[in-house]
């Protein structure tokens, strides 16, 4: 070093030319490998190699990161009292013995000797052989979990959907959770609330969704809530870490070779705290699709279609009531 005192400092206007050099730099829009650093600095008569670039690197505390996700742009100044405020309307459901759901759309999965993520005991040498590409096998195509999580009782229910995650494939898979088990759990509550993230198919701004939870009142007679947390923050939903994580260790390194191993995985899902989950396949197909559905829904007057934000109520004479809440 003493023979070539301005190695460090041309190494270091190198590695970071933005803000020590010049921008211009060619290794600005190239990989630093130390390999490529050390032929730059033999251009600049630095006769090193990639071994000593890479000692010189460690002692000028430079080290290979990766990007961290700390930047989350603008945020709404009542961003906190958003959360406050549906956390207190869920607590208050729960002293009174109401109801409270959360519900999402857990990721798409290929049917079909695939793999999958994680890893799982088998004898030495002798791994699960699967497919080496995940092209989708028609006959058996991809499955929507759409999950229904139980925040007063720790309990689970996933809908196993072989169609679109529409908005009438949601309602309906929240339509067969309360019937399956919800029913028998609160034979006399008069209210529920539901929790859900801004997007998808349970969108804060999806029509189909809102028509189709009215239409669930109706049959219930529930006075059913809805609040949807601000845009961005799915992962803060209860089902998210309450369920969706449990199903995703469950089946870890195991291939979903059949409808039958996606809904017993799911099923045996069970934690420390008595997590319990119960799943079925809803094999109807909707060929018509979302959007002919969205626009039959467009089409009725306002009198008949109300806008649902702010909490605006949609009501029928003697049926349920549809509260959305929009955060």
């Amino acid at each position: 070093m003493t023979k070539d005192p301005s190695l460090m400092a041309d190494l270091d206007r190198l590695v970071d030319p933005v803000t020590r050099g010049d921008p211009e730099s060619p290794l600005r829009w190239t990989c630093k490998s130390v390999r490529k650093l050390a032929e730059e600095l033999h251009q600049e008569s630095h006769p090193v190699s990639y071994q000593t670039v890479a000692e010189l690197l460690h002692v000028m505390d430079y080290s290979l990161q990766a990007n961290r996700k700390t930047l989350e742009g603008s945020q709404h100044a009542d961003r906190d009292r958003q959360f406050r405020y549906i956390n207190r309307r869920a607590q208050q459901y729960l002293r009174q013995g109401h109801p409270v759901i959360s519900v999402d759309t857990k990721k798409k999965e290929l049917v079909g000797d695939f793999k999958n993520g994680g890893r799982e005991l088998q004898p030495k040498g002798q791994p699960e052989r699967v497919r080496v590409h995940d092209f989708k096998i028609p006959e058996l195509g991809k499955v929507a979990p759409y999950g229904v999580y139980d925040v007063g009782r720790n309990l689970g229910w996933v809908s196993v959907g072989v169609d679109h995650d529409t908005a009438a494939f949601a309602v309906e898979s929240i339509r067969r959770c309360w019937r399956g088990m919800g029913q028998a759990a609160y034979p006399r509550a008069p209210r529920l609330l539901l929790t859900a993230d801004s997007g998808g198919s349970n969108g804060a701004r999806v029509r189909l969704w809102k028509w189709e939870l009215q239409k669930l009142a109706d049959e219930t007679g529930l006075h059913i809530a809805v609040c949807h947390f601000p845009p961005g923050t799915s992962k803060w939903n209860k089902i998210e870490h309450r369920l969706f994580s449990f199903i995703s260790q469950n089946w870890r390194g195991k291939p979903l070779v059949s409808h039958e191993v996606i809904i017993n995985l799911i099923a045996a899902t069970t934690t420390k705290t008595g997590l319990k989950v119960s799943s079925e396949l809803d094999p109807n197909r909707d060929p018509s699709g979302s959007r002919s559905r969205i626009a039959r829904c467009m089409k009725f007057s306002s009198s008949e279609l109300v806008s649902m934000e702010n909490g605006t109520t949609l009501s029928c004479p003697n049926t349920g009531v549809l509260d959305t809440l929009i955060y």
